[in-house]
């Protein structure tokens, strides 16, 4: 049974689906671990269970908000709605099937018209849930090279740009949610992501990440957008804000470089 609060607020709201539903991914991972199951079958329950809670809950305390959930079909509302959620129910699938990792989210947004009303990312082993309101505090940095944060699985030819450009100390995790909320928490300082992504991969991060003060774009600098006709929402930049120039100038010389090798 979802409880709802009447009081309950669109950050509220986002906060709570996203801690419930890593509550219920933990013990869906518990339940798993000690019945021997497979990696792909506790992969495939976690994201259906997550996805039919979150979808539960957000019919019940908001009927008329459209829903846009990497789980899910489409639904059609959210061509003619204002407010759509945006809902990745478990961001970092592979890593939640693995023992030990901690690299995997939840992710609830709130896209109203034209900017985020809400939003929420939860990092359930940690217990930790980041929202949009309060907004997280992003503690002053004293390192001397900037730590980028970047896949643990390949390496994103604008990663390499920017490493490369400003000597950045690279790390890899798994989620982008993960990696988005090591900016946030000042474990890192630039999460920069292309080739391959959808807009309930980002959404939820890049509100969050709003939230509490830090540069948020598309790698050419322009504004993220969200609840557009297609999914597919490639890259994404988060970094600090002192870092945003610098890491947007490497990105237009190094694809500039490739432009000109290729007219050559």
């Amino acid at each position: 049974m979802v409880m709802t609060t009447s009081t309950e607020s669109d950050a509220e709201l986002a906060a709570r689906l996203a801690t419930e539903a890593g509550h219920l991914l933990l013990g869906i991972r518990d339940e798993a671990r000690a019945k021997r199951l497979p990696a792909w079958q506790l992969m495939d329950a976690g994201d259906l269970a997550s996805h039919r809670f979150i979808a539960a809950a957000l019919a019940e305390a908001r009927p008329n908000d459209a829903v846009l959930s990497e789980e899910g079909v489409e639904d059609p509302r959210r061509f003619h709605t204002d407010r759509v959620w945006i809902v990745d129910p478990l961001d970092g699938t592979s890593e939640f099937g693995e023992d030990g990792r901690h690299d995997w989210a939840v992710h609830v947004a709130l896209w109203d018209r034209d900017h985020f009303a809400a939003g929420a990312v939860s990092i359930p082993v940690l217990g930790i849930t980041f929202c949009t309101d309060p907004p997280p505090v992003v503690a002053v940095s004293s390192r001397t090279r900037p730590r980028l944060v970047t896949s643990r699985t390949r390496n994103p030819y604008v990663a390499v740009l920017v490493a490369r450009a400003l000597h950045a100390e690279a790390v890899r995790l798994g989620s982008a949610g993960a990696k988005a909320m090591a900016v946030v928490a000042g474990e890192a300082d630039i999460y920069v992501h292309d080739g391959g992504m959808y807009q309930w991969d980002s959404a939820a991060p890049a509100a969050v990440a709003l939230a509490a003060g830090l540069h948020v774009s598309r790698i050419d600098g322009s504004p993220m957008v969200f609840n557009d006709p297609d999914p597919w929402l490639p890259d994404l930049l988060i970094c600090r804000t002192e870092l945003a120039e610098p890491v947007l100038a490497a990105l237009r010389e190094g694809h500039g470089h490739v432009r000109t090798e290729l007219w050559h």
